[in-house]
């Protein structure tokens, strides 16, 4: 069965994940590591994690299956449930992350991570802020993704 795994605490586009949740008739779980308010409808429920570092993606990579969807913009818990088997990671931009990109994306975290870290990182930003194209984009995407895994 699809479901939609969100990875809640910082994610811009819950509201999003709902709408098309309940145009399918798919399930979502909300994961965070305090209490997020969750729309009161059979197909949402929430997961709330211990505050330990990870426990939030730990939790998702062990509830992915073959047809779950994450949302996450974390790229390294992206990796990790392409690695468990997850059918689909979604980024809150709508860039879908797939097995043949994310060693592309970790990369570039790293590299960019270095940078920052060092003395050339005054310079270097993070990323762009989220704009409406996003929230349309991540619409399109995961309508997309649901409808491509429901066959």
């Amino acid at each position: 069965m699809v479901q939609i795994l969100i990875d809640a605490d910082a994610c811009p586009v819950k509201d999003e994940s709902y709408k098309v949740a309940w145009r399918y008739d798919v399930p979502v779980i909300v994961v965070s590591n305090s209490p997020i308010r969750v729309p009161a409808h059979p197909l949402v429920s929430r997961v709330v994690v211990d505050a330990r570092f990870d426990a939030a993606d730990d939790w998702i990579v062990e509830h992915v299956e073959p047809k779950s969807i994450t949302v996450t913009a974390d790229i390294l818990l992206a990796d990790r449930c392409l690695k468990a088997g997850c059918g689909a990671v979604i980024a809150p931009t709508g860039k879908p992350f797939t097995s043949a990109s994310i060693g592309n994306a970790v990369a570039v975290r790293a590299i960019m991570a270095d940078l920052r870290s060092g003395a050339v990182g005054d310079g270097i930003g993070g990323p762009a802020p989220f704009g409406k194209a996003d929230r349309s984009r991540f619409l399109s995407v995961l309508d997309e993704t649901v409808v491509r895994l429901r066959r």
